[in-house]
């Protein structure tokens, strides 16, 4: 369901999940010795390039002889060029973005390699009026490259991964007068009833995958299937999340929506999902909008439609009349942005609507 899956051009990229054991041979482990310190670089490099905007940085890991290679680099250019003009448009400054890459897999063939890696980047940033201290988020990515060997060492043949944010920067919306509000509002007080709130929240934070700041070492809940290779795991993520009963919300399963050696159609797809939630009363909808629409002040919203959702609950990404994504609201930094978690790609208590344009809009949905 994810446009993201539009980005994959190798199989093997589909293969790694956070369940992995990374385990290599002892021929592949020498040759990751010999490699790392270029990958190492390249990444640290390439998150470097969304705080100095300087493209000459990462420019010199890249085979621009060869169509694959102009177009990884003209990706992070993209990425760059984006994640940039998000932060202008949000009044943040970036900090820092710090990696951390683990490789899954290792094939040394003559003078290429062909590997596959996970990344998880801590990024921090601050507010440019706002004397709050920096806030950081998480992300996680998986990676499928084919690296040549040069005189001077490796550069990228070929690369492909999921997330890279490199959405038009022309199509990202402004931010309204008092946005983010740092309070939530009063009637928003949270509530506990069937649905455990909290343990949702630790849930999420727990099993955030491959985005740093996550838990259970970086590794999905073994007890559920992952179903990334299958068209993207946000949904099984979101209805973890509320229906796991030992450490999840605990909302009751159904036959309709439910894990039993596998999810059902409600479980795991989107759609299914989405209307699951509204049939059943277990959701309920605050509003469903653009960006601009859901963080403008209103009568019925002094603070915006967004103001009302809870740790807990979830949003919706609609695109051109299809839902595309959930996350799960797991709380504000400092200053009220709205955090979220998912899957596919991960992450961990990232502003809701960075990788998102004017075209996005958003279901704002209440779990009670």
């Amino acid at each position: 369901m994810l446009r993201l899956f539009l980005l994959i051009g190798m199989s093997l990229i589909l293969c790694l999940s956070p369940s992995d054991t990374y385990a290599l041979s002892p021929e592949q482990d020498d040759d990751k010795v010999k490699m790392m310190p270029f990958l190492e670089q390249l990444y640290q490099d390439r998150n470097r390039l969304l705080i100095d905007q300087q493209p000459t940085t990462i420019e010199k890991y890249y085979d621009l002889s060869e169509s694959g290679g102009r177009y990884a680099y003209q990706m992070e250019l993209k990425r760059a060029t984006y994640v940039h003009a998000w932060v202008e448009k949000r009044g943040l400054r970036l900090i820092a973005a710090e990696p951390r890459i683990r490789i899954a897999r290792l094939k040394e063939v003559g003078d290429q390699a062909v590997l596959s890696l996970v990344q998880s980047t801590k990024i921090s940033y601050g507010y440019k009026s706002s004397s709050v201290p920096p806030q950081s988020f998480g992300i996680g990515t998986r990676h499928a490259l084919i690296l040549k060997k040069t005189s001077d060492g490796w550069i990228v043949k070929k690369e492909w991964y999921l997330d890279p944010l490199e959405e038009n920067p022309d199509l990202i919306p402004d931010s309204p007068p008092g946005f983010p509000h740092l309070s939530p509002e009063p009637e928003a007080a949270q509530k506990e009833g069937r649905y455990k709130r909290e343990r949702a929240v630790a849930y999420a934070n727990k099993y955030a995958g491959l985005a740093w700041g996550a838990g259970n070492n970086n590794r999905y809940n073994r007890n559920y299937r992952d179903y990334t290779s299958l068209g993207g795991d946000c949904t099984n993520f979101a209805s973890q999340v509320l229906g796991d009963k030992k450490e999840g919300g605990g909302l009751p399963m159904s036959g309709i929506w439910g894990y039993r050696g596998g999810g059902s159609q409600a479980w795991v797809q989107t759609d299914a999902f989405q209307r699951f939630l509204f049939y059943s009363g277990y959701g309920r909808l605050i509003a469903k909008g653009t960006f601009e629409e859901i963080t403008r002040s209103s009568d019925k919203h002094p603070h915006g439609a967004i103001a009302k959702l809870q740790p807990g609950d979830l949003i919706g990404y609609e695109l051109k009349g299809d839902t595309d994504h959930f996350s799960v609201v797991v709380g504000h930094d400092a200053n009220g942005y709205p955090l979220v978690n998912s899957h596919t790609a991960d992450r961990y208590r990232v502003p809701f609507d960075l990788g998102w344009d004017q075209t996005t809009k958003y279901i704002l949905i209440h779990v009670r």
